[in-house]
């Protein structure tokens, strides 16, 4: 199998981890040799509820027996589509009344982009420096790390950059701009949260020239940090929230939410103003119910943020320099990228699945389940620690 990978399936980084995979149960993956892993990393952030969770296994084979794809996202009226909607509207604040579904993070941030050109009628986009918002040519666009851009330019013009936590940079947003797009806390940055009530302030500042703030809470959303929505740790709510990994239980989908009021500008003048063939898909609707219902009846969030603090007291390290983030998104900051390197790849021997950051090369992503139980964090934070240990 793993010739075959390198042989016909398109690689995305030079020295993939190449873990060959049988099953995945809980917190743990199984390699081919029945090698057990913990899974510190859950898919980068999407498998809020572990591997195989019974209630999104069985959500998905219910909805397989009724139906699959019946029709263009939109038209028809389908309970798994209607019901998410539903859900996700009635957990967000009250101006977040309308969703649509996405197949992915990044489709959701080219849909976000997309209303609010529509609504204001403007065509500049402010972002941040060191910001990610996906791979498509406008979530590119609006990435602040040109070292990943330049290979694929000229991409979408009209953006302007500015320093995430830099207040002297609000000027820049003026009437001319449609939006201002930041992550809630910032990802590839290396899991940068916002300081000094920079977010109400940019926020403000959106306001004063009527431009929209768009959050894009593709990591943060659906619990990760401890309340339902990032934002909600920072006292700002924003005019577009954009959402995804963590929603589908492990299953590919995004989606982003406004008013229904801005909203409605999508479906007429022109029609179709944003369409998708399988966004909403019925199936991955139901797995996605499935999660939410199942974070909010277990009271995840409130655990996340207990379990934060059981990470923080048990990654303690005279080579881990601090430990970024909020609630189950975490990151461990060492003092070179190539321990980092090291630590992980050692650690993926010893049975601990870690990963990288995009742009923080210093960094270990750690992003388990929501799931995760307190001996398993003791056990995977055990394993880093004696690595470490070795290493340094």
């Amino acid at each position: 199998m793993k010739k075959d990978f390198f042989t016909y399936q398109a690689q995305t980084s030079p020295h993939p981890l190449a873990l060959e995979i049988s099953k995945a149960k809980g917190s743990f993956i199984f390699d081919t040799k029945g090698k057990k892993y913990l899974d510190f990393v859950a898919g980068v952030s999407a498998n809020s509820l572990g591997h195989n969770h019974p209630k999104v296994t069985e959500a998905i084979k219910n909805q397989l027996d009724n139906y699959a794809h019946v029709m263009v996202y939109g038209e028809f009226i389908q309970k798994p589509q209607v019901d998410l909607c539903k859900l996700l509207a009635q957990n967000s604040p009250k101006n977040l009344n309308a969703v649509y579904i996405t197949n992915s993070g990044t489709e959701a941030t080219e849909g976000a982009l997309k209303l609010a050109k529509r609504v204001t009628k403007r065509a500049e986009i402010i972002a941040a420096k060191n910001s990610y918002h996906g791979n498509t040519m406008g979530a590119m666009s609006v990435s602040g790390v040109e070292k990943q851009n330049s290979a694929f330019r000229p991409l979408i013009p009209g953006t302007k950059f500015i320093g995430f936590n830099t207040d002297e940079d609000l000027n820049k947003i003026t009437h001319k701009t449609a939006a201002v797009i930041v992550e809630t806390i910032q990802g590839g940055a290396g899991f940068i949260e916002p300081k000094n009530n920079f977010l109400v302030k940019l926020k403000q500042k959106c306001d004063s020239v009527c431009a929209l703030l768009i959050l894009d809470e593709i990591q943060t959303g659906i619990g990760r940090t401890g309340t339902f929505w990032g934002f909600e740790n920072y006292n700002v709510t924003p005019d577009i929230v954009v959402t995804g990994k963590g929603l589908g239980g492990g299953m590919p989908i995004g989606a982003f939410l406004a008013s229904f009021k801005m909203m409605s500008l999508l479906k007429d003048n022109p029609k179709l103003g944003h369409i998708s063939t399988f966004a909403g898909n019925p199936v991955i609707a139901a797995a996605a119910n499935a999660t939410v219902k199942e974070i909010l009846n277990k009271n995840l969030l409130k655990e996340s943020l207990r379990k934060e603090q059981l990470f923080r007291r048990h990654l303690q390290h005279s080579s881990i320099l601090e430990i970024r983030g909020k609630g189950l998104m975490l990151a461990a900051i060492v003092k070179t990228p190539e321990l980092a390197v090291k630590t992980i790849h050692k650690c993926l021997e010893k049975g601990l699945i870690l990963f990288f950051l995009l742009f923080e090369q210093r960094a270990m992503r750690i992003t388990p389940p929501l799931t995760i139980s307190d001996k398993e964090i003791v056990e995977g934070c055990k394993i880093l620690i004696e690595t470490l240990d070795e290493l340094s």
